[in-house]
């Protein structure tokens, strides 16, 4: 480059990162491989809720950028929250140590270095980890997120958008995977089949695939980060006691294995917030600004629904006065919709040892704006620490395109001791709101209730009609007695009649028994036949009924 061009290129730099206001001091600009400390590379402050993108090969120096802006902005009151994957972020609440690199990189770039702790306050997924733990509802993460988790497709994810609908229908509190679990169980259960065909358009194949991509889901742990008490993002916007904006970081070491879970739950956040907060269009600094570590993890296999959802998100939570940056390995990570939305570029050096590669290099020269820079060749040869930057002005118009030789951050480059952690989480006063987890009466409860009842109710109803056919058959058996009985006695009477009837037959042919029969039978006569005419004339003499002559 001749001394011209560089001295135009220095000039249109020093112009184009001029600022009025405040602002992150990213670094000083290079020409020639050398830093120019009287062009210092900066970010408005205003203009970090215009979203942006940190990238760059592993190794290159995207953490330590993305600790070196969250200081500053934490140091100008603003709020962060970022989320620590390896583990080594939580230096920013320890003092930094002076070495001869730091010394020399102060030097270049013209920065002054000051050994500084920040107030961080740190955050664990569902507790697993050191940190406040954060959970969030079923209900509240959605279908579209879980099912970017699931892995489901678009058909199973409309089907479960329709399991979440009729548990809303039906007053079922979806708060954790089991819930989830049980209404999906009810469905394809016998009881639900009714239910089921209700729905309509919820197949019991696609039902039952749901089922064990949860059971799956749980076996891997993942029934820790569901549940209540579900955390207000709203404190995600807080202050230290000094002004400074508090440092909100996401420990995930525990979770590395797990890596759609957490980018995806980093997303929930960021919805969540997105509905809580009120317009408030532009402001002088922004209320809170969202770093989104490994974002490749996110946008990996993703229907068109949930990248529809971040788009959106992305577009419209800035006007709440929220800003977003993605740290990723290469811009083609990040969809191009999403892309087009992030106005800050700090990309560090990229690697072209593949075919695939060299495209998405070329394809990240493209998103650059013009510059004296041979950028192809630029972005292949950037050292450790160094990035090509372009942001927007305070006027929201793009910077020229700047080499720069970025400042080292000036708290612990590097995982804080056990004890400062420890402290910290033992000293917020979130632990004693968040810690334990709480049981309320949701699906899971509310299902096994009724399926406890109607058990109940089906086995009092089985019991019933035992007893039932216990007592028609006790009162057959009765009858039968009372019949055999009667049918003794009649015999028995039959016997005692006939045994009557031969004793008089056998006291007949006995000698002068017949004469007294005979006799009686006269007598007996005799009788008959005076009653008969004294009753006649006794008559006649009453009802003066006399016969006539």
């Amino acid at each position: 480059m001749s001394d011209s061009t560089e001295s135009t290129l220095l000039d249109a730099i020093r112009a184009g990162y001029t600022v009025d206001g405040p602002a992150l001091d990213l670094g000083a600009a290079v020409v020639d491989g050398a830093a120019h400390p009287d062009a210092v590379v900066r970010i408005p402050l205003s203009a970090m809720n215009r979203h942006g993108l940190v990238a760059g090969a592993t190794g290159t120096g995207k953490t330590k950028t993305l600790q070196l802006m969250a200081e500053q902005l934490a140091a100008q009151g603003v709020p962060v929250f970022l989320a620590d994957v390896k583990g080594d972020l939580s230096g920013m609440a320890s003092a930094g140590e002076a070495n001869d690199r730091i010394t020399s990189r102060s030097q270049e770039v013209g920065l002054p270095w000051t050994p500084t702790a920040y107030p961080v306050e740190f955050f664990a997924l569902g507790g697993q980890g050191k940190g406040v733990p954060v959970r969030a509802a079923v209900s509240a993460f959605g279908p579209t997120l879980l099912a970017k988790v699931l892995g489901l497709n678009a058909t199973q994810e409309s089907s479960l958008g329709l399991v979440f609908h009729y548990a809303d229908k039906r007053g079922l509190f979806l708060d954790t995977i089991a819930d989830l679990r049980a209404v999906v169980q009810h469905l394809t259960s016998d009881e639900g089949k009714a239910d089921l065909k209700e729905l309509g358009g919820l197949s019991s194949a696609t039902a039952g695939v749901i089922l064990r991509e949860l059971i799956t889901f749980s076996d891997q742990g993942a029934d820790a980060f569901f549940g209540l008490p579900e955390l207000d993002t709203s404190q995600l916007m807080r202050t230290a006691p000094d002004g400074r904006g508090l440092v909100s970081m996401l420990e995930l070491p525990a979770v590395q294995d797990r890596p759609q879970l957490f980018s995806t739950f980093l997303m929930w956040l960021l919805a969540d917030l997105f509905h809580d907060l009120p317009e408030v269009g532009d402001l002088d600094k922004p209320k809170l600004v969202f770093f989104f570590d490994e974002a490749h993890l996110l946008f990996s296999d993703a229907s068109k629904e949930f990248l529809d959802a971040i788009q959106q998100t992305v577009r419209l939570i800035r006007s709440k006065g929220v800003g977003v940056f993605f740290v990723t390995q290469s811009p083609k990570d990040v969809p191009a919709d999403v892309l087009a939305q992030l106005g800050n570029r700090v990309q560090h050096a990229l690697r072209a040892f593949t075919p695939d590669d060299a495209a998405a290099l070329k394809a990240a020269v493209k998103t650059y704006p013009r510059t004296d820079y041979d950028l192809a060749e630029l972005l292949t040869s950037l050292g450790t620490g160094e990035a090509v930057v372009t942001v927007l002005s305070e006027k929201g118009v793009p910077t020229p395109v700047a080499w720069t030789r970025m400042r080292a951050p000036e708290s612990l480059m590097g995982p804080s001791p056990d004890a400062v952690v420890d402290a910290a989480v033992a000293a917020s006063p979130l632990t004693a709101q968040y810690a334990q987890a709480q049981e309320r009466d949701s699906a899971a409860e509310m299902l096994g209730r009724a399926t406890q009842e109607r058990v109940a109710a089906q086995q009092a109803a089985t019991e019933a009609e035992a007893r039932a056919k216990a007592d028609a058959a006790a009162e057959q058996e009765a009858a039968k007695a009372r019949a055999a009985a009667e049918k003794a006695a009649a015999k028995e009477q039959a016997a005692a009649e006939k045994a009557r009837e031969a004793e008089e037959r056998r006291r007949a042919q006995e000698p002068g028994m017949v004469e007294q029969v005979v006799r009686s039978s006269a007598f007996r006569s005799m009788l008959r036949s005076a009653g008969t005419a004294l009753g006649r004339e006794i008559t006649r003499s009453v009802f003066g009924t006399a016969r006539r002559r």
